[in-house]
């Protein structure tokens, strides 16, 4: 059995608990608290080297006990090795690649860098860097909304892990990001309807470990 070392408040470890289950692979969840997280155990030499050198979650134990690291990896990795999820042909797989790394690089890492910074950072975002932000957000999710314009999914006719990593921080309350992405982008608002809609689906905080914690900003 997989062992997915996550937290509920982290969308990127949401991304693969959602492509296991989507998989229909089940998994042990190995839970860090969040506030061990915000107290820095990620950061710390000794987390670094018995679980991932990078300093983050999610993580992905193996069968054989190797651990896969960084979402995009671990989802591309988990398509493959189960047949589904990774595209219809050659042509879709390269275009979930490429989708993949315009979420990490874009999609992703502004919105939940201000929604961090809103809801767990220790004092609130300065004026100018939560608008630097915001200004990303919109110019990153207006590609998205074009993009969705006359199509069910991200790549082809049926849900890919390109749907489930840009998704995975589009399912939080919006008081924690400030942001109402269903209602600012209703093309975004109704594929993510679509893939609620799929069986087995499940929201961050049913899937994985850890209780909410209030916004603070």
């Amino acid at each position: 059995m997989y062992r997915l070392h996550c937290f509920s408040q982290s969308g990127n470890a949401y991304k693969v608990g959602l492509t296991l289950r989507l998989l229909d692979q089940p998994f042990e969840a190995v839970h860090l608290p969040f506030a061990e997280f915000l107290g820095g155990a990620t950061r710390d030499a000794g987390w670094r080297e018995r679980v991932n050198e990078m300093g983050e979650v999610p993580v992905l134990e193996l069968e054989d006990g190797r651990r896969l690291t960084q979402s995009g990896a671990i989802m591309s990795l988990l398509a493959d090795r189960h047949g589904r999820l990774g595209g219809a042909d050659a042509d879709e797989r390269y275009e979930v690649l490429r989708w993949l790394l315009f979420d990490n690089h874009k999609f992703t890492s502004y919105f939940s860098t201000l929604r961090f910074m809103k809801s767990f950072a220790p004092q609130p975002a300065a004026p100018a860097v939560a608008a630097f932000l915001l200004t990303r957000v919109r110019n990153a999710f207006g590609v998205v909304e074009r993009h969705l314009q006359g199509r069910e999914f991200l790549v082809g006719a049926a849900p890919t892990i390109a749907d489930l990593s840009l998704c995975g921080y589009l399912y939080y309350p919006v008081e924690e990001s400030g942001i109402d992405v269903a209602a600012d982008y209703p093309q975004i608002g109704a594929w993510l309807a679509r893939l609620r809609a799929l069986p087995d689906w499940a929201g961050p905080y049913e899937l994985l470990p850890g209780e909410r914690v209030a916004p603070k900003w």
